[in-house]
């Protein structure tokens, strides 16, 4: 069950058209004014998706080039993937996924287990949301090591929730709430093992873990200088620290190998993914090694850290089915084919441009950054008039992030980036 032919885009009203301005009206009446950016210009609203194509209320079809978050991994609604869940549903659409779980919950955690970088036992601990899986984390290292403290990068991204938030180093999602935040996180430049140790050392706190993006995602497709994160492994060793990969962006396929990590023969002690995991279903996983995860205690009918839709019986078969389609249709290997030719055109192109600063990347994960942030923001914009969709990223948004479905064909994609690169100009 393969996907539909990705689709140029076409475009039948001004974009965003009528009834995406009707909506966005509807909205700003009954949503909270900081989750959905209304103004100046209010979004286009989705109304169904396929493969690399989504198509908004007002029938506008774009060509996705940010793959929903890099959500959609093996496609937008794959039908294996949309069947997977349909079953699933008809038997079973919800579980008592801590007291009495469903089948599909003990396969995912099969499936998982046995993909951990580096093989050897394995347990996972399920959620529904990258933040899910970095709070089960950061709970895993300080039982472990008995040490609270934690060391994070500069321009680290690891989510909104309280401990995941504290391990956040962005200052504007941070402020609001930093009288709440517990403190008990210290970052460290981004790719430099050595201001790690220094970070550490300076601490006023025992660390126990070391959270690390091995690319970083929403902080500008930040690629770090090759040996990085082996130095971090080898820290960590020295130290007695946990090191823990936060792979929910560039886990599965995105950067080329299933998981970026392995691109250095790294092996960490607790992989936190999501996004991808379940190509547009809402589930994420820590998983670690055995001997780690067991410092938890044995469940005696309480568990320590759990949620009402654990294990959520068609989110796990959609997680499943991704998998299968990851390996069925090889496309952690398209990803790294395809983002090759990505990179080539865009290196080429950019060359000597005043509005490009640098390309970087790795497999269907590329940064362009722009000269300045109005560049970025204004390409943004214009490409979605001509149909094309992508998402700034960075601190100020100057990096315009390119991370479509997996599936994407090279010629829609370079075709798309065409269009991104005319907007450059």
């Amino acid at each position: 069950m393969s996907q539909p032919a990705t689709l140029a885009p076409a475009l039948v009203t001004e974009v965003p058209g009528p009834r995406s301005r009707a909506l966005a009206e509807r909205l700003r009446a009954v949503e909270s004014r900081n989750v959905t950016c209304l103004a100046p210009e209010p979004p286009i609203f989705w109304e169904r998706a396929a493969g690399a194509n989504v198509w908004d209320v007002d029938g506008n079809r774009f060509l996705d080039l940010g793959g929903a978050f890099a959500v959609a991994n093996v496609g937008h609604a794959h039908p294996r993937v949309v069947r997977a869940v349909a079953e699933q549903a008809e038997r079973l659409l919800h579980g008592m996924g801590d007291v009495h779980p469903s089948r599909p919950k003990v396969e995912l955690l099969e499936a998982l287990a046995a993909r951990f970088p580096g093989g050897g036992p394995a347990r996972a601990v399920l959620g529904s949301s990258g933040a899910d899986a970095v709070e089960a984390a950061l709970k895993t290292a300080q039982l472990a090591t008995g040490r609270a403290g934690a060391l994070a990068f500069e321009g680290g991204y690891h989510g909104l929730s309280y401990g995941a938030l504290d391990a956040t180093s962005r200052a504007d999602f941070r402020a609001p709430f930093a009288e709440r935040l517990a403190g008990r996180t210290v970052f460290a430049r981004y790719g430099d093992a050595d201001d790690a140790r220094r970070a550490a050392r300076e601490a006023a706190f025992p660390i126990g873990a070391v959270l690390v993006e091995p690319i970083q995602g929403r902080g500008g497709v930040r690629v770090p200088p090759p040996g990085f994160l082996a130095a971090l492994r080898r820290l960590c060793d020295a130290e007695g620290w946990l090191l823990v990969a936060d792979e929910i962006f560039t886990g599965f396929g995105r950067t080329g190998r299933l998981f970026a990590c392995e691109a250095e023969g790294v092996v960490p002690d607790l992989l936190c993914v999501g996004k991808g995991l379940a190509s547009g279903m809402p589930l994420s996983a820590c998983v670690g090694r055995a001997s780690v995860m067991d410092a938890w205690p044995e469940s005696r009918g309480e568990a320590l850290h759990t949620q009402t839709f654990l294990g959520h019986p068609p989110s796990c078969a959609a997680g499943l089915a991704a998998l299968a389609v990851l390996d069925e249709e090889k496309l952690v290997q398209r990803a790294a084919e395809t983002g090759a030719a990505a990179l080539e055109l865009l290196a080429r192109r950019t060359a000597g441009s005043a509005a490009v600063k640098e390309v970087r990347g790795a497999g269907l994960m590329i940064g362009i950054e722009c000269a300045e942030p109005e560049v970025a923001h204004r390409a943004v914009s214009l490409a979605l008039r001509r149909g094309v969709i992508l998402l700034p990223s960075g601190a100020d948004g100057r990096v315009l992030s390119v991370t479509p479905p997996l599936c994407i064909p090279a010629e829609a994609l370079l075709a798309g980036l065409g269009e991104v690169l005319a907007c450059l100009a």
